[in-house]
């Protein structure tokens, strides 16, 4: 069974290479280190998800995902509207900056990131010091985690920690728009 481990314990796990589950708005999420390449696909693996599919970026913050975020490409009135979502259970597709992994970006030239308004999940993102990879915590095809229990029986002895947290109130997992043409691509 995966144990359960602090906020600052989960963000170790991550530093090190870890795979871990937390909390988000709705579901539990699996998080690694976006940029570690191993955790990554060992995350991939567990979940049993194509890399060409691409992750969501969680961050604490936007100055979080600038290193990822291709802004030249975004206007003003694009930025505001992903800014004005923010923090929340939004998920913007933006153009990714070159040399983004394709781990993270899948076999597009964009990438979801995510501001959380989920005060644990930011909480965890702060500690880490970067955006965590987030991909709701289930098999693909299964239904998501909402609990550490359904968490631990679903994914148990897969993960390196999951966080003794809670999700918020949102019911269905965040809704994914298109920051190009504004396009909801899932949710409402």
């Amino acid at each position: 069974m995966s144990k359960r481990v602090t906020l600052a314990q989960g963000a170790e796990l991550v530093r090190n290479g870890g795979v871990i589950a937390y909390a988000t708005e709705a579901v539990f999420g699996l998080g690694c280190d976006p940029d570690n390449r191993d955790a990554v696909m060992r995350l991939l693996a567990i979940k049993q998800r194509p890399v060409e599919k691409g992750l969501i970026l969680l961050a604490a913050d936007f100055d979080q995902l600038r290193p990822y975020v291709d802004e030249s490409a975004l206007s003003a009135a694009q930025l505001s509207r992903m800014f004005d979502s923010w923090p929340g259970p939004f998920t913007w597709v933006v153009p990714a900056k070159p040399g983004v992994p394709d781990w993270i970006s899948g076999k597009f030239d964009s990438i979801a990131v995510r501001v959380t308004a989920h005060p644990e999940a930011a909480q965890l993102a702060r500690l880490f010091g970067k955006p965590l990879i987030s991909t709701s915590a289930n098999l693909s095809g299964q239904e998501p985690g909402r609990s550490v229990s359904e968490v631990q029986s679903c994914l148990a002895g897969l993960l390196d920690g999951v966080v003794d947290s809670t999700t918020g109130a949102a019911l269905s997992p965040s809704t994914i728009r298109d920051a190009l043409s504004g396009e909801v691509l899932r949710g409402t």
